[in-house]
């Protein structure tokens, strides 16, 4: 059969659908007289999602339908979906004013119906599409893959059309042996109606892929919708550098999405993979690790790879990423400046090495201190994002008071305008260590469904248990009512202005107890 492959993004908030992009690079190059197209559902307006789909498949009748579906938890301190979800959720359950918990009641019942419309929506542009490619091809194949399907790969199971390939984590594999007609059940896939997902299937690590540059020729030829993303000069586009994180932060799932094993692409890919996007005006980049720099051992990866960005001339660029700072040098924060990075995030989830350690997260709070000197040092004098989750394992008010020492050095470091916390509590996401931990102390049963948004769920995923529960979503309620446009700021004022700052010392050691922490007792310093 001559394939032809249709590649849908569904509808989500306009960021560069590289998953896609990288997707399409590699069949092309491994089959290059199958036909290709990339609809991206992210330059649609709403109203023309299911007209403009119809007209998409009537025009290119694929024989493939690949669709890449990014997000579904809604968990964070931003707007979206009809208001602020986390705002909602905490007013529900901690505003002493009645009128304050009505109000969240019927903001957080638009949340959860924008929700599960959306949920129904994909669900529904996914069979809908499905069906109108049979008319041309009966025998159709369906791939659903992308961020949100890995995650929930067992729950959309259970929604989606009989014969469906349900795709976790890298596709390339999978749609090479799927176009061969070969056997692909190896890879980490299953067909719906037909076989079960393996137990751990998530946790199965991915096929190396050797990564060459994408070729956007051929990608501005199969995606109409690709200038969409040249138009705005402050847009960033995504590259890759690696796949893979090596750590176990408890939290995070991208350690199984995407394996352990670090696999590094050539610099000098990566570079001309820049230079197509560069020729055609792109200026700002972001690279779209897990993490930039994952371990010391890749340090000199990362040089080379900035020094060839230096190397290739391309001097009025910007870029940003996640960074582990604890594995910055001196020559790296130089390149850093040099290549024009001018924004990056450090997730440490908080400033006190006891809660990092027992999140099993691998940072030396110490070391970045010293490394963001050196960075400050080498001229970077820009925005840094740094993501705080309150409350997790063994939070208590001395380990507050640590966290908002460090985030007071941070800021002596960079200045204070240029340090912006970033409040987050944890959306505890399937396969992870605190999933694992939740079902340990009975917080949560297996069995539980992790896409519900009905309150008695939500409450459990969105991690923030007593004792402290209260305490925080008092506090957060507070940051709102002041200063809703710099809530993290405000919630670090006020954390401070309650329980005071601890010595910085205290921040950067983990004393190992003899026996557990107490119940948190709040008590103003």
């Amino acid at each position: 059969m001559d394939h032809r492959l249709l590649y849908v993004r569904l509808p989500c908030n306009p960021i560069f659908p590289i998953g896609v992009v990288y997707l399409a690079d590699h069949v092309h190059k491994i089959f290059p007289a199958i036909e290709q197209r990339i609809f991206d559902l992210g330059t649609v307006p709403p109203l023309d999602y299911a007209l403009g789909l119809d007209t998409c498949v009537d025009e290119f009748q694929p024989t493939v339908l690949v669709f890449s579906w990014r997000d579904i938890q809604i968990y964070a301190p931003v707007g979206g979906r009809g208001g602020n979800p986390l705002q909602y959720a905490f007013e529900f359950y901690y505003a002493p004013n009645p009128l304050i918990r009505l109000r969240a009641a019927l903001g957080g019942l638009r949340v959860t119906t924008a929700y599960y419309t959306e949920l129904w929506r994909n669900l529904g542009l996914i069979k809908r599409a499905t069906r109108r490619a049979e008319r041309y091809c009966p025998t159709v194949q369906t791939v659903v893959g992308g961020g949100a399907v890995s995650v929930f790969y067992e729950q959309l199971g259970q929604k989606l059309r009989p014969g469906t390939i349900v795709s976790v984590g890298e596709g390339e594999s999978l749609l090479e042996k799927l176009l061969r007609g070969q056997d692909f059940r190896d890879e980490r896939c299953y067909v719906v109606g037909e076989t079960k997902p393996r137990q751990r299937l998530i946790h199965e690590a991915p096929t190396p892929i050797e990564k060459t540059a994408c070729n956007y020729d051929y990608i501005e030829h199969i995606w109409p919708e690709f200038s969409y993303y040249l138009q705005d000069q402050d847009f960033y586009v995504g590259v890759q550098t690696k796949r893979g994180c090596p750590h176990n932060c408890c939290y995070c799932v991208y350690t199984v999405i995407e394996g352990k094993q670090v696999r590094i692409n050539p610099a000098e890919e990566v570079v001309a993979e820049m230079r197509q996007l560069y020729d055609r005006g792109v200026r700002n980049f972001w690279f779209t690790d897990a993490q930039f720099i994952p371990a010391r051992k890749f340090i000199d990866d990362t040089v080379e790879l900035l020094q060839k960005i230096l190397d290739a001339g391309m001097q009025d660029i910007h870029w940003a990423a996640y960074i582990r700072a604890d594995n910055l040098t001196p020559q790296l924060c130089e390149l850093m400046v040099k290549t024009g990075m001018n924004y990056f995030e450090i997730g440490i989830t908080s400033g006190s090495q006891e809660l990092v350690r027992k999140m099993r997260m691998g940072y030396n709070l110490r070391t970045v201190l010293q490394n963001c000197r050196d960075l400050k040092a080498a001229g970077f004098n820009d925005l840094v994002s740094v993501n705080y989750s309150f409350n997790v394992i063994d939070e208590r008010p001395e380990t507050i008071r640590q966290t908002i020492s460090y985030h007071r050095e941070l800021e002596t470091i960079f200045g204070a305008d240029k340090v912006e916390p970033a409040i987050f509590f944890i959306g505890l996401q399937p396969h992870t260590h605190l999933e694992t931990y939740a079902f340990e102390q009975g917080i949560l049963r297996p069995g539980y469904d992790p896409m519900s948004l009905m309150p008695w769920t939500a409450k459990k995923l969105l991690w923030n248990p007593e004792p402290l529960g209260s305490f925080f979503g008092e506090v957060c309620l507070q940051a709102w009512r002041q200063n809703p446009n710099d809530f993290g700021r405000e919630v670090m004022a006020i954390l401070e202005q309650r329980l005071g700052r601890a010595d910085l010392e205290s921040a950067l050691i983990a004393p190992i107890l003899s026996e557990p922490p107490q119940p948190a007792t709040l008590v103003a310093s």
